[in-house]
């Protein structure tokens, strides 16, 4: 059982101040921009600490940090202010035993090993937007892959054949038993519903 929350601190704060303001913030960053980080982070930190007190099983984190090709700010950047923000979520869940569930769209691969390092137990990702053979160099047997199935070309592929590829091309390069996959992807309306079922199908024979 996976709580139904979801802390996405980045992203709360350009609800708060709007995408181009929150851009400017970080890149001159002042004690307003400091404050309310810390603000959202405090909310968010009492939200999971109830959480992970209950019986769930994992607990859930979100912000969407890439772009088709490349991180948003710069990774040292990130490490710097968002890094021991998520790094604390991942300690309080497995201090309680929980397991903690990622999601960032886009291209994230110059942080996965951040994330991997900060206890990240399963990260959802767009997966075809980054180098597959660099990221399982990073994270086989590291991390589990939490899907997906690329939305922007294969699920709407008129060919099903493109989803049972693309299933065969993420286990043989990311599955290990010690890492492993989860079954996943977003059905969303440009999808080909014939696609998305050969996917599923795909996965529940598929033996590694």
């Amino acid at each position: 059982m996976k709580a139904n929350i979801c802390p996405r601190p980045w992203e709360r704060y350009q609800f708060i101040r709007g995408s181009q303001n929150s851009y400017l913030d970080i890149l001159f960053p002042d004690q307003g921009f400091r404050q309310l980080l810390q603000k959202i982070n405090d909310f968010y930190l009492k939200e999971l600490e109830i959480w992970v007190h209950s019986k769930v099983d994992a607990i859930g984190f979100m912000d969407d940090w890439g772009a088709q090709n490349a991180l948003l700010i710069d990774p040292e950047m990130w490490r710097y202010y968002f890094k021991p923000i998520y790094k604390q979520y991942c300690e309080m869940a497995h201090a309680e035993g929980k397991f903690v569930f990622m999601h960032s769209d886009g291209y994230i691969q110059d942080i996965i090993p951040d994330l991997i390092e900060i206890g990240v137990d399963a990260l959802n990702s767009q997966l075809f937007c980054m180098d597959l053979d660099k990221v399982a160099q990073i994270g086989k047997g590291k991390i589990t892959f939490w899907g997906e199935i690329d939305r922007q070309h294969i699920l709407p592929d008129e060919d099903p054949q493109a989803g049972i590829n693309a299933v065969h091309t993420i286990a043989e390069k990311l599955y290990l038993p010690s890492g492993g996959i989860i079954a996943q992807l977003e059905f969303g309306a440009g999808a080909n519903p014939e696609t998305v079922k050969a996917v599923y199908t795909e996965w529940n024979k598929f033996r590694l």
